[in-house]
């Protein structure tokens, strides 16, 4: 996807020294989570996974088209709630200590992913002393899939050995601790309420490949409830809809995703689904745009050095991709020595840091007619770009910010 009019006209008007920024479109981005939103049943809850870019603008602008938030630390938890004060909340991650769990029963989180039976003790030692707090709980659940099934993702969080959820056999386990009359967590049981199943299995997968780990984790979840006599009222599907880097204008296909769960839950009437996608929703609004600061030869190949780098764009280097980009001339060189430029038809673009790992683009041939001076706009960097990168590696400036409304 390339940059909208409205960012390319605020990236010509920024000063050298504004430079690097990161620019959103937030009129772009209700666009699009409307048009997600328009394509689920009405029976399929959406979440926004906060960590995927909490800026407190973004936030805001999604609340419109998402059911919640999805968070997944006591600090994101602060955070999503001071940002879009009336949103439901889910609390998610497996590491949650008792602190959050405190912060998190006071501030009257809506769903509980627990990872582990020792977080339903801890869970249950706080409402021991909140006597009139109760909480809604889904076991999350590290799922067999079928042998390749989650191979070619990248990023895998269940069907194989991780920190995430609990194994089924556990997940057995703690249903008994959720529904048995009698047991170690005594009458704080009845302050726990158990609602269903999450499962988030892996990130990067096409809308097909969604469906179908869909499909498994609700008949697994159904099963488990059979077997336990327990009312399944919903089922979190995860969220890890695939965002194309090598094909920015390739979207994952929500009108199929849709008309798919829409097929799976007529046949589970009463059923509620839930998905919490971050990257899909909001990694098309965001742009980091910068200066080349130089362009040289190196062994028979061009590098252009731009102003920045992986210390505020780091998912290139986190996924070993080149971030796909745009340039934008700048016609004016006030200077009397010859402008260096690319000469061999690609560059690969570099930033400032002391590390040959700091690549944001490979041998791009986009960069063919690339001088000194003109200004580069890296797409989807609107989701796990500046919120997971090493800022403070050097010391350089940080980014400015941007957000255009549109209104």
């Amino acid at each position: 996807m390339t940059a909208t009019d409205a960012v390319r006209r605020q990236v010509a008007d920024l000063e050298p020294e504004q430079l690097p920024a990161y620019v959103y479109d937030l009129a772009a981005l209700r666009t699009h989570a409307a048009a997600v939103r328009a394509a689920l049943p009405e029976r399929v809850e959406l979440y926004y996974a906060a960590k995927a870019n909490p800026e407190a603008p973004v936030l805001a602008a999604l609340r419109e088209a998402v059911d919640g938030y999805e968070v997944s630390s006591g600090g994101e938890l602060a955070h999503v709630r001071a940002a879009v004060p009336d949103a439901p909340l889910a609390f998610g991650g497996p590491g949650k200590t008792p602190a959050e769990i405190a912060a998190a029963v006071d501030a009257g989180v809506h769903r509980w992913h627990v990872e582990s039976e020792q977080e339903l003790y801890r869970l249950a030692a706080v409402l021991a002393d909140r006597p009139d707090a109760a909480v809604d709980v889904l076991l999350r659940v590290n799922l067999p899939v079928g042998a390749g099934a989650l191979d070619s993702v990248a990023l895998a969080m269940g069907g194989r050995p991780t920190p995430f959820g609990l194994d089924p056999d556990r997940a057995e386990a703690a249903v008994r601790l959720l529904t048995e009359p009698v047991g170690p967590l005594g009458p704080v049981r009845r302050q726990l309420r158990l609602r269903g199943v999450h499962a988030h299995l892996a990130s990067g997968l096409a809308a097909s490949e969604q469906l179908a780990l869909a499909e498994q984790i609700v008949g697994w979840s159904t099963r488990l409830a059979e077997r336990h006599a327990f009312a399944l009222d919903e089922v979190n599907v995860g969220g890890g809809m695939a965002v194309d880097y090598a094909d920015p204008d390739a979207r994952f296909d929500w009108t199929t995703f849709g008309e798919g769960l829409g097929k799976l839950l007529d046949r589970h009437p009463g059923l509620v689904l839930r998905i919490e996608p971050g990257r899909a929703l909001t990694a098309y609004c965001g742009w980091y745009t910068t200066e080349v600061l130089d362009v040289k030869r190196s062994h028979g190949e061009d590098f252009a050095v731009v102003r920045g780098g992986t210390h505020h764009l780091r998912t290139p280097a986190t996924r070993g991709h080149s971030q796909p980009f745009g340039t934008l001339p700048v016609e004016d060189w006030p200077h009397p020595w010859e402008r260096p430029a690319v000469t061999t038809g690609r560059a690969t673009l570099t930033g400032q840091l002391c590390t040959p790992k700091d690549v944001l683009a490979h041998g791009a041939a986009a960069a063919a007619r690339l001088r000194t001076g003109d200004r580069v706009l890296f797409d989807l960097a609107g989701a796990y770009a500046w919120n997971i990168s090493h800022h403070e590696f050097l010391m350089h400036p940080r980014p400015g910010f941007h957000y255009l409304d549109g209104h």
